[in-house]
């Protein structure tokens, strides 16, 4: 597939540490396949915002942090927020992204043409 630049009208929203529901390690599994073909397939969204349990994929330990770190580098905007961070005492150990708060959540909603929840 031909390299292509970020799509700054595509949002995606992540609010778990895994994708779908069932077995956890299924879900990760999911994610990291999600996320890894958005990378090496050049599908780059304009922003990934992660809120909820989706703050973890961001954080020391995560399974994804390589891929998320590829897709910033490459330019996707990820918005992590900060609320959730706190509540989960995940603040420190943030490795990827741009810690912000709903307001930053929400500008990135307004901007995007289209919105995949995760």
């Amino acid at each position: 597939m031909p390299s292509r630049a970020v799509d700054p009208s595509l949002l995606i929203q992540i609010v778990s540490d895994g994708m779908g529901r069932g077995d956890p390690e299924l879900q990760r599994k999911l994610i990291r396949t999600y996320l890894s073909l958005l990378d090496t397939n050049d599908m780059l969204p304009g922003a990934i915002c992660f809120f909820t349990d989706g703050v973890r994929l961001a954080v020391e330990g995560s399974p994804v942090l390589g891929v998320l770190r590829s897709l910033e580098s490459k330019g996707v905007h990820l918005v992590l927020c900060r609320t959730c961070l706190e509540h989960y005492g995940l603040t420190e150990k943030v490795r990827v992204g741009t810690i912000g708060g709903m307001t930053d959540i929400l500008a990135a909603q307004w901007k995007a043409g289209k919105v995949v929840n995760v």
